[in-house]
């Protein structure tokens, strides 16, 4: 059974300090406090924690990859965007559906130079390095 230490009203983060009392307490019943001192002591800020978190989620990368979505209807021709549609973004290839083999071949043979010198100007070579057309 852990010990709950009294409600404190302004207190730090993490764990709230226990008084004598609460100490004795918890030794007497054979609590071990060493792990609610740590998260004490391990405690930060959100305003500390929130770069690191978001560069492990890669939030501008995700960010990138749904604009290369909404502004794809923007940046390439008019009949294309009627047959083709991307659908995701994985390592550096965008995915494209095409709904028929034959607006496939047209484009693969040729358009998919220009379409990918347009989405490479505007989101970089890092981001977009090539595409993979498919019908679906």
């Amino acid at each position: 059974m852990a010990v709950i230490p009294r409600p404190y009203r302004n207190y730090k983060l993490g764990a709230p300090r226990m008084d004598q009392r609460q100490r004795v307490l918890a030794a007497w019943r054979g609590v071990d406090l060493e792990p609610l001192e740590k998260a004490r002591s391990r405690a930060r800020a959100a305003g500390d924690v929130m770069p690191m978190v978001l560069k492990e989620l890669r939030i501008d990368r995700r960010r990138a990859e749904a604009e290369v979505l909404k502004v794809w209807n923007n940046l390439i021709d008019s009949v294309i965007v009627a047959h083709a549609q991307p659908t995701g973004l994985n390592k550096g290839t965008l995915f494209v559906s095409v709904d028929s083999s034959v607006w496939l071949d047209e484009i693969v043979r040729y358009r998919r130079r220009e379409i990918l010198d347009r989405l490479q100007h505007s989101f970089g070579r890092e981001l977009i390095a090539k595409i993979s057309f498919r019908v679906g």
